[in-house]
């Protein structure tokens, strides 16, 4: 099976009890359809002989209410097993996204992802009940034919003749739809993508006064989100008209047919009028093409999730991290994405209680080690250890508590102030909220909050400074070993990054810290900087030296880089003292630019 359909298969498997249920009911439904003409026929003959008709009566009225109650447990039936279908599908979905990571969920784009965890599943959801029904909707034309062969069988034959034209039309239908279907469904996927990264922009597409040159960009896929709909219209147009003439053709066929054998005496008025009902219902293709139409659009769209499915989730092992100080080390880490080498041979490590702030200009690979470091993404090539054991190899559970991040933009998905910052594998007490809360200089505009920290994430009026305080001391709440800050104080003002740093770079310390830093004074407060360029270590060494080097100092000059008075060697950035701590080493600076051949990574340099 293809992956598409093994999501289907699990669906259908995991519905089978309300899908058995539904092929009951529907089976029941189409056995009941079967037995009405040949009741109404014969309780036509007794009626028009005189002869009593009373029990056959009471019996058709019996099997017109059995109609309505089956066609309304089928109703209630489909609904509730296409419900459960969807939340399945949409739970795996959401589960493998979460499993694949950050970086495998960047494949897609965010409106995408929404489109097909919401509109694509939901179809997909559907496959079950239509699956199920499929039976009976093939139970009618086969008993049809049946029933008009047991009524005569030239009634049969006269209608056989035109069978492989509904078979070849339904055929046509299927191939045709299915194509149709896949192309709506990715220009849908692609309007939703554009229109939810203008939203995430919507400030910047104001400021910039582009609105309508935006909205032609979002709208841009309309044309053919147009032409696919049209098309799966004509396509179920066309096969509606074929049918339309057809199926008739055939009727009048049996009909006329079995009104010569009523005027030669062969049959009587009540199978005339059976005969006339059973080549209806054996010219059923309305009712088959919309079980197949429904099978396709669900299939289509599980082809969409199964895509998503295809992204492999991030590796875990199974062992618990030993004891440790929270030692990293990256041997011969390489990173290519999307065809770019981010990151190349990268050899590194940081002992246990270190701060290691890592530079470059934009695009040196700063973030993508800072997501290695932790397993946030996978290395192309080489090994991430932490305490000496590979992060592959490395339960989830026992990682995530053993690791503690801090983002650029950190999303507050806590549901309050509190449920944020406690967010993790293991809750921790309201003590650690508080004491976390206070070190990122986060208590004081919580406290600000008419709800304090019990205030809803989307009720507070937060700037990106505070998102930034709230991210931070989520981090400080959770890093049981290591701590990584992905450019988490970009946002915040001098005097209140200047207090957090204290904090982080506090001489009571029993993290190793790893800081993605754009600002010279950060980085001057660690105890070495990784200095990155083009994906390459080009230095590790103590700021104090690296200050030397023109280049060095112009990755905190250049443009891109965040602005920032010079943290020459001699200005007072309120490191505290920590000649204590054991200073971190690095392989590969053989790739040191000329005038920075002095810049070795030695103990003494701690």
């Amino acid at each position: 099976m293809t992956p598409a359909d093994r999501l289907l298969f699990d669906a259908l498997r995991r519905s089978a009890p309300r899908a058995t249920a539904i092929g009951c009911v529907t089976t029941a439904d189409a056995a009941t359809a079967l037995a009405l003409p040949a009741v109404l026929g014969r309780t036509l003959d007794l009626l028009l002989t005189g002869e009593p008709a009373t029990g056959w009566l009471a019996c058709s009225a019996a099997l017109l209410a059995a109609l309505f109650l089956l066609d309304a447990a089928e109703t209630v039936l489909t609904g509730t097993t296409t419900a459960h279908a969807t939340a399945r599908l949409r739970t795996r979905l959401v589960g493998h996204l979460l499993a694949a990571g950050p970086a495998g969920a960047a494949r897609f784009s965010r409106g995408d992802l929404v489109t097909r965890g919401t509109a694509l599943a939901a179809q997909a959801g559907t496959a079950p009940a239509s699956a199920a029904a499929l039976l009976s909707a093939l139970a009618l034309p086969v008993g049809g034919i049946t029933a008009l062969l047991l009524i005569d069988v030239r009634l049969a034959a006269v209608f056989l003749l035109g069978a492989p034209l509904l078979v070849l039309l339904l055929r046509a239908f299927a191939r045709s739809s299915g194509d149709a279907v896949a192309r709506y469904q990715q220009a849908q996927g692609l309007i939703a993508g554009r229109l939810a990264e203008a939203l995430a922009g919507a400030r910047t597409v104001a400021a910039a006064g582009t609105l309508e040159r935006e909205r032609a960009r979002i709208l841009g896929p309309l044309p053919q989100l147009s032409r696919e709909g049209h098309r799966m219209w004509r396509v179920q147009g066309r096969a509606t008209a074929q049918a339309a003439v057809l199926v008739p053709l055939l009727q009048l066929a049996v009909v006329a047919t079995a009104g010569w054998l009523l005027a030669d005496g062969q049959l009587t008025v009540g199978a005339l009028l059976a005969a006339a009902r059973y080549a209806v219902l054996a010219s059923g293709i309305g009712v088959l093409t919309g079980r197949v139409a429904a099978l396709v659009r669900a299939r289509q769209a599980a082809v969409r999730l199964a895509e998503v499915h295809a992204v492999p989730a991030v590796p875990y092992g199974t062992a618990p991290l030993p004891d440790g100080p929270g030692t990293l080390e990256l041997r011969g880490v390489s990173a290519v994405r999307d065809g770019r080498t981010v990151l190349s041979g990268v050899d590194l490590t940081v002992p246990g209680g270190a701060t290691v702030a890592v530079v470059g200009r934009s695009g040196s690979g700063k973030s993508e080690l800072a997501r290695l470091a932790g397993k946030l993404a996978e290395p192309s090539t080489g090994t991430v250890l932490l305490d000496g054991l590979p992060l592959d190899t490395v339960d989830a559970a026992s990682l995530r508590a053993a690791v503690g991040y801090a983002f650029e933009r950190p999303a507050l998905v806590g549901g309050t102030l509190a449920g944020t910052i406690g967010l993790g594998p293991a809750p921790p007490g309201h003590a650690v909220v508080l004491a976390a809360a206070r070190a990122a200089r986060a208590d004081s505009f919580i406290r600000t909050l008419p709800e304090g920290y019990a205030t809803p994430c989307a009720d507070a009026p937060l700037s990106g400074g505070e998102v930034q305080r709230l991210g931070l001391a989520r981090a400080f709440a959770h890093a049981g070993r290591l701590l990584i800050l992905d450019d988490a104080t970009s946002s915040l003002d001098t005097s209140t990054e200047r207090q957090v740093t204290a904090v982080l770079f506090a001489p009571e310390r029993t993290r190793t810290r790893l800081v993605v830093a754009h600002r010279a004074t950060t980085a001057a407060r660690a105890d070495l900087v990784a200095w990155l360029d083009a994906g390459h270590l080009r230095a590790l060494a103590p700021h104090a030296r690296l200050w030397h080097d023109p280049a060095y100092r112009a990755v905190f000059t250049a443009p891109d880089a965040a602005p920032d008075a010079a943290a020459a060697p001699g200005a007072d950035t309120t490191r505290p003292a920590d000649a204590g701590t054991p200073a971190p080493t690095a392989a590969g600076t053989a790739d040191a630019a000329p005038g920075t051949a002095g810049i070795a990574v030695e103990a003494a340099d701690a």
